[in-house]
């Protein structure tokens, strides 16, 4: 198990410092043809390979009742999910970084630090109740901050 405790960068709620890393911000992200106001939202629509569920999501207002209309409808899943989970919210947060030039800012900003999502809620996304979960979210901003240009380029 890995331990987050040494240098990092802390983040979890949308409206604290670093808040843009997390997917409640409200940073809205164009992929695959739609305007998703959230990445949590388009995070939580590639559950579903149904076009119906994906524009269901789409149209949520708040994105914590995209992840409870998912919990909802974990029968209807793909099967897949578990293989593809990562690199759906790889590319959702590389859009994320790209596409607004303060996150790309703070993402760079951060160095090389350690990006932690402190969720002790979630071992596998954020750090856990013992601060020794995965943190895959955390993961993944790092690798897309040593993947941004050196220019951000308006789009």
């Amino acid at each position: 198990m890995a331990d987050w405790s040494g240098e990092k960068i802390g983040f979890y709620e949308a409206d604290k410092p670093y808040g843009c890393f997390s997917n409640l911000s409200p940073h809205p992200v164009l992929l695959d043809g739609y305007l998703w106001p959230t990445s949590e939202h388009y995070y939580q629509s590639r559950k579903f390979e149904e076009k119906e569920y994906q524009e269901l999501i789409l149209n949520l207002e708040d994105p914590i009742d995209a992840w409870r209309l998912t919990r909802k409808m974990a029968d209807k899943v793909r099967p897949d999910w578990d293989m593809i989970k990562e690199a759906v919210m790889k590319k959702v947060l590389t859009a994320k970084a790209l596409q607004h030039k303060s996150i790309w800012q703070t993402l760079r900003e951060t160095g090389s630090m350690t990006l932690v999502e402190e969720a002790d809620d979630d071992p596998y996304w954020g750090t856990g109740e013992d601060g020794k979960g995965k943190n895959r979210l955390g993961i993944l901003w790092m690798e897309v901050r040593d993947a941004l240009p050196d220019t951000f380029e308006e789009g």
